[in-house]
């Protein structure tokens, strides 16, 4: 561990963030302060707006003058700081960009922001490679083994513009998947609630979604685009809600999981599918429509799958071949 001082400091706030609290201007601004003392400097009265004292709720207008006092002994740890050599594959993945927003097609096994362990995110690396961009934030998330397309804001006018076209379901997003099993082409939409539950691994805690009439309710609809022999199903997905885990839970309800899952799927299966090098959640992110603030028509952005996922489609597509009769003799005993 290593520690550093943070200098007083002056800032001016512009439009880009005016209407944040200041204590998660801070949390952003300050990432190597612990969350307690930033709210402690804020509840001692040390960091100011315009030369008064302000509560941790206060939002930020457009000229404010915000005071951060000096922060002595702040530590920390080396392992988390990238070089840019380890990042710079990010900027291969950004597959739009204007003045207001870019997407990125986020691989597999990429977190969008770091944290629980994690050396740095999506998030993260984009401001580490561009260290003179005033505003990055992430519009919305995908979980980390999830693919596909994800929006960070350029400017916090289109950041709470897009927040509320989510509050108001107004975005719409299509993923694509391959689930265990053959899909029954009759359920086309599942309705269920979803709970938030912990799960306890030894000293880990797991957050995990089950289906609970006392959780918030949750929709998704699947259309079946091919079925592969007895195996697998692809599908095309719409997810209408927006809960945490939705289509997994959802896909695990309808005992049809997606290949992959580690924490919903059906592990004897993707043990032997491991064994043809197919090691990765087969859920992809691939389109997100939206009304752009500036030009007021529908913007679509669009996400490619990658070489494996392209690779397993080709493979089940097969199975049915001579190449692959071993392959269907074993995935068949599931």
């Amino acid at each position: 561990m290593k520690e550093s001082n943070i200098h007083a400091q002056f800032i001016k706030i512009s439009v880009n963030f005016v209407g944040q609290r200041v204590d998660n201007f801070l949390l952003c601004y300050l990432k190597t302060v612990p969350k307690s003392m930033i709210y402690r400097i804020i509840r001692t009265g040390v960091v100011r707006v315009n030369k008064k004292r302000i509560k941790f709720y206060y939002k930020l207008r457009i000229g404010d003058i915000l005071k951060i006092p000096i922060i002595k002994n702040i530590n920390i740890n080396k392992c988390n700081i990238q070089s840019l050599e380890e990042i710079k594959f990010l900027e291969s993945f950004i597959i739009y960009e204007d003045d207001c927003f870019l997407a990125i097609n986020k691989p597999a096994g990429i977190a969008v922001h770091g944290g629980s362990g994690l050396k740095f995110g999506v998030i993260e690396g984009l401001r580490m490679l561009r260290p003179r961009a005033q505003f990055l934030e992430l519009v919305h998330r995908l979980d980390r083994e999830t693919s596909g397309v994800l929006l960070v804001a350029k400017n916090r006018t289109f950041l709470l513009y897009l927040n509320e076209q989510l509050r108001l379901k107004n975005i719409e997003k299509k993923y694509l998947a391959l689930v265990h099993g053959v899909w029954d082409a009759s359920l086309g939409t599942v309705s269920k609630s979803l709970l938030k539950t912990n799960v306890f691994y030894t000293s880990n805690k797991k957050i995990m979604r089950v289906v609970s009439r006392n959780g918030k309710i949750a929709t998704t609809h699947f259309q079946i685009i091919e079925k592969y022999a007895n195996t697998a199903t692809y599908l095309d997905i719409r997810p209408i809600t927006g809960r945490t885990h939705q289509i997994r839970v959802h896909a695990q309800y309808a005992q049809h999981p997606i290949i992959g899952d580690k924490i919903y799927g059906n592990y004897e299966f993707d043990i032997k599918f491991k064994q043809f090098g197919f090691n990765r959640l087969f859920l992809h992110a691939y389109m997100l429509c939206f009304i752009h603030p500036y030009t007021k028509k529908f913007f679509f952005v669009q996400a490619s799958l990658d070489q494996l996922f392209y690779d397993c489609l080709f493979f089940l597509r097969n199975l049915a071949t001579t190449r692959y009769i071993s392959a269907l003799k074993v995935l068949e005993k599931l």
